[in-house]
């Protein structure tokens, strides 16, 4: 059995017709996974938590680091549980956990430490709530149309960053914080759980991803987790994409103030900013279109370099031409929302769907820390050179250096990696 069967370069949108219930539960699950949903609806809650508690901005930021180290040990444990216990099972458990630890953080009281612990927590104990669940289910009902179907299930992610924060900040201010926090138990409550015990079910023939170890099956096409952490292809897609990331961390943390630096506003650089949500999901639904119709890595390599032009416009321009820079963000935003589509069709194609949770848990465990990293890194040079120039060239360079990476490894039909796997 081979990793890729069918040609990859035309889709087969009838797979949709029998796997639209596995988007429509994807996208849910993207949607109130605790990476998206708390990630963007948390600073929405930030100054009512400040005013009921007294703690400080500064302090309630850090919750997100303790957030960000619960999600890389996740990354690293829900591969093994899925071997164990079962996707299905481990999901929905996680999704009763996760809806449970919601609703008990309004009784929270005094220390900021419970919040900490909380946010430390969550991932970690409804560890199959992240993407890495809701990837791999699309990877094992799609071949033909993946791309597309993980690019629709992804930009869930764009969808609560533009609909979350509204939505909780009009909650705050009319029934306090714990309504926040009661709105986001309640969306998986209703929205996910119902739908994941109606659809979550693997396809017919599948093995290996669902039913425990001891359970006499076959394993799935691919390489081990062993395996990979010995190719050379499978560390050159990481340090391409991380390269990638960082680079969108840096310009996301950055962008705001750096065009204040140029002149802007404070409303204008929102309203310039503002088009980064568009184009992330613009981008996201493109390239994972094309990914079902064209050579996987000369789309990859595409879109990772695509930032390059907006870098370049702002590390030799000093124009404010609104047009110009509402363009540079559009290159950068459209390239952040192909990486986590990239990655995840990159890891499915390549390295197959044997080991998957854990190839591609490792991939998202270092992304998780290096990219906390960025924003001190990148503080450190403005504070250095006192201006935006070092990071910008930084940030091109990642978007010249990852791309050439990707087209360096040349993987394609004869890589070793889409052999027959072997027992390890």
């Amino acid at each position: 059995m081979t990793i890729q069967t069918a040609s990859p370069r035309r889709g087969d949108f009838k797979e949709f017709k029998r796997g639209w219930r596995i988007v429509l539960l994807g996208l849910a699950g993207i949607c109130t996974s605790i990476t998206a949903a708390l990630l963007y609806g948390f600073g929405t809650l930030v100054i009512p938590l400040e005013q009921a508690f007294g703690w400080s901005r500064g302090d309630l930021q850090a919750a997100i680091t303790f957030l960000f180290a619960g999600v890389a040990i996740s990354t690293q444990i829900v591969g093994p549980l899925y071997r164990r216990f079962g996707l299905r099972r481990v999901a929905l458990f996680s999704i009763v956990l996760q809806i449970l630890i919601y609703f008990s953080i309004p009784l929270m009281r005094g220390s900021i430490g419970w919040l900490y612990l909380a946010f430390f927590v969550m991932p970690i104990i409804c560890a199959g709530t992240i993407a890495i669940t809701w990837t791999q289910l699309v990877n094992l009902w799609f071949e033909r149309s993946r791309g597309l179907a993980l690019a629709i299930i992804l930009c869930g992610t764009g969808l609560m960053a533009m609909l979350l924060p509204p939505l909780l900040a009009r909650l705050a201010a009319e029934y306090g914080w714990q309504a926040g926090f009661i709105a986001l138990g309640a969306m998986p409550l209703l929205i996910t759980l119902p739908l994941s015990l109606l659809w979550l079910r693997l396809p017919s023939g599948t093995s290996g991803a669902e039913e425990p170890a001891s359970q006499p099956a076959g394993p799935l096409p691919g390489i081990t987790y062993r395996q990979a952490l010995r190719s050379t292809n499978y560390w050159g897609c990481n340090f391409a994409l991380i390269l990638s990331v960082s680079l969108t961390v840096g310009m996301v943390t950055n962008m705001v103030p750096l065009l204040q630096s140029r002149g802007l506003s404070a409303q204008e650089a929102g309203q310039v900013f503002g088009t980064f949500g568009v184009a992330i999901i613009g981008g996201r639904l493109l390239v994972g279109y094309l990914l079902d119709r064209y050579p996987p890595m000369l789309v990859a390599a595409a879109s990772l370099a695509l930032p390059a032009l907006g870098c370049a416009i702002l590390l030799f321009s000093d124009s404010q031409n609104p047009a110009l820079l509402i363009f540079a963000v559009l290159t950068i935003g459209a390239s952040a929302g192909a990486e986590f589509d990239l990655a995840a069709y990159l890891m499915a194609r390549y390295f197959g769907l044997r080991d998957y949770a854990r190839i591609f848990g490792l991939h998202l465990g270092l992304i998780t820390v290096i990219s906390g990293m960025v924003p001190m890194l990148f503080g450190y040079l403005f504070d250095l050179y006192g201006s935006y120039s070092a990071v910008l060239a930084g940030c091109l360079s990642c978007a010249i250096v990852g791309p050439v990476t990707l087209l360096w490894l040349r993987m394609g039909p004869g890589d070793r990696t889409r052999q027959r796997p072997q027992h390890a």
